[in-house]
């Protein structure tokens, strides 16, 4: 079992414990903590985080930042990967395909989902797919997260 995946059985059935494992991910990787990520659920081939919305993460017209949502579904996919991939392997990502479809006016919930059968192939291009959610279920950001899988050396 992968060390964020063990992190995340043992934190998120405590009080607070979604939180805290929120906090201690977004140490790995500092920018993430720029956004607040708040996890909801992480399980192998699924990760789901919101984004608040705060005005720390705001664009000109009040409403959740492009970049912010990217990061949101960067984090997503990354906390997917960590407890997706077989032992012998490793990731990075090598490209995001987004599109803006709507404007996010409310928290958002950020999700990235895989198949299992895409992490046992021999081709290293796996495509992540990613969407950013508003409250009343709009989709506000779709897209994929192209990753490398190579085995490790």
């Amino acid at each position: 079992m992968s060390q964020v995946l063990s992190l995340w059985n043992t934190t998120s059935k405590l009080p607070q414990g979604k939180r805290v494992f929120s906090l201690l991910f977004a140490q790995k990787a500092p920018y993430f903590a720029t956004i607040h990520p708040r996890f909801q659920e992480i399980r192998p081939n699924y990760a789901e985080l919101r984004i608040p919305k705060r005005r720390g993460v705001h664009n000109h017209l009040g409403t959740v930042h492009a970049i912010a949502l990217c990061n949101g579904l960067e984090a997503a996919m990354g906390a997917l990967a960590e407890v997706t991939i077989p032992a012998d392997r490793r990731w990075i990502p090598k490209g995001m395909d987004i599109s803006y479809t709507a404007k996010a006016t409310s928290d958002i919930t950020c999700i990235a989902e895989t198949d299992p059968e895409q992490w046992t192939g021999d081709d290293p291009d796996l495509p992540v797919r990613v969407r950013g959610v508003r409250t009343d279920g709009t989709v506000v950001i779709e897209g994929v997260i192209r990753l490398w899988v190579t085995p490790k050396k």
